[in-house]
């Protein structure tokens, strides 16, 4: 077998196993039965919470193993610890296999792919094809302790949704009212005072939406701390809610759709696709929803209110003049034939492109981004950041070009380039 095989290209020809005396597995062994799954245990010796969801994790695994037998399940731990004893001590009482910690540059490639920014986090992937199939797995261990909805696989949003839809009167509709339109799947609570301000913004976009003859709902997902939370919230929000009561549906809704952190915002389409993950930054973007129902754009201009995409993984940034009013507009399109050709390629596979696009012009948000990452002042200039890698690549030529963009790119992602610290 090759290289091609997509545990191999993901993880490595080998690991170790957890416990008192590590040994070697090859990855070809890992979960051989048909339909099995590999977990991606992401976490930390450090943190308290990976210590908690380790110990229930283990708890789980083993229950399961010894119910539906070793090929079906697999857990691999990708560990951020930097001290290689304290990774150690961790992995003790591991009874799945865990990445080398040796493996540092294979490490921050799963962390950058799976959009990891949170932990602990566990996402489950088919161990014939690497494909996601369930981003949230706390959740998983958390609701199915008997593993009874094995393999987790994502379902349709018509099946999730299900059921009856609070309207802020205390009447309730049908989620089948929601056929035929735009969905915005809102997880937000009254306690996250970013959730709050967004909120306020929302009900102004959703009543321009609506009287633009748009046919648009929001569903709101509460991670309120209890009901008298909810419903003192709710009552500001003029669209439909699950109701809190139901903690099984919005539990399924964070889990069909890996939700790590709120205020997220995710736009549906008529027949239930995403279209957005990044409703958020859109309606901050976008006040007057013109740009309604926000599709996503091959490259954006960087901004306080998506500069947290930053932080989501490897970005390209183009840095330009902004004093020159045609030169981001000409930016754009000198590298946009790359950032299409990427995502249309990964959009076949059904994964997430590994690089976002950006053109920064000259502003505060620029120039903070440029202090942080000891970027020199000049325009145009070329780089990718990785934050979470704490790493930068800059190209350093006189011109830029299409071409020398699609090498640039295509050379980072045969990890062709060297890394200088940010």
């Amino acid at each position: 077998m090759s290289e091609a095989v997509p545990a191999v290209a993901l993880l490595g020809e080998s690991l170790v196993s957890g416990g008192e005396a590590p040994t070697e597995v090859d990855v070809r062994s890992l979960a051989s039965a048909p339909g099995a799954l590999l977990g991606l245990f992401f976490g930390s010796s450090l943190s308290g919470p990976c210590r908690q969801f380790s110990a229930s994790l283990a708890d789980f695994y083993e229950r399961f193993r010894r119910s539906r037998g070793s090929g079906c399940l697999e857990i691999v731990f990708v560990s951020s610890d930097q001290d290689h004893e304290q990774w150690r001590e961790f992995i003790r009482d591991m009874p799945w296999v865990c990445l080398p910690h040796k493996e540092r540059h294979r490490k921050l490639k799963l962390w950058n792919k799976f959009r990891i920014s949170n932990i602990p986090s566990l996402i489950f992937i088919d161990a014939s094809t690497g494909k996601v199939v369930c981003r949230n797995g706390l959740l998983v261990i958390r609701d199915d302790p008997e593993g009874l909805e094995f393999p987790w696989g994502p379902k349709p949003f018509s099946e999730v949704i299900v059921g009856p839809l609070l309207k802020n009167n205390s009447q309730s509709q049908d989620s089948t009212a929601l056929e035929g339109c735009y969905v915005g799947v809102y997880f937000s609570a009254h306690w996250c005072p970013p959730c709050r301000s967004l909120t306020r913004v929302l009900v102004e976009s959703y009543r321009k939406i609506k009287e633009s003859g748009q046919k648009f709902d929001i569903v709101f997902i509460s991670a309120d701390r209890s009901e008298d939370s909810f419903k003192q919230y709710f009552s500001e929000m003029p669209w439909l809610a699950v109701p809190y009561s139901d903690e099984t549906r919005r539990s399924r809704l964070n889990r069909l759709y890996g939700i790590q952190g709120i205020p997220t915002l995710i736009v549906l389409d008529p027949k239930g696709d995403i279209v957005t993950r990044q409703g958020r930054v859109e309606v901050l973007n976008d006040v007057d929803c013109k740009e309604f129902p926000w599709h996503p754009k091959p490259i954006l201009e960087l901004t306080d209110s998506n500069a947290v995409q930053l932080n989501e993984g490897p970005c390209l940034v183009l840095f330009v003049d902004s004093e020159d009013d045609g030169e981001s507009e000409a930016a754009k399109e000198l590298i946009r034939p790359i950032a299409e050709k990427i995502i249309a390629k990964y959009k076949a596979k059904e994964e997430e492109a590994p690089l976002l696009f950006f053109i920064a012009g000259e502003d505060d948000m620029t120039d903070s981004l440029r202090d942080y990452t000891n970027l020199p002042e000049a325009a145009p200039l070329l780089t990718i950041l990785d934050m979470s890698a704490r790493a930068k690549y800059v190209m350093d030529v006189e011109e830029i070009t299409p071409e020398i963009v699609e090498g640039f790119v295509n050379d980072f992602l045969a990890d062709k380039l060297k890394p200088e610290p940010i």
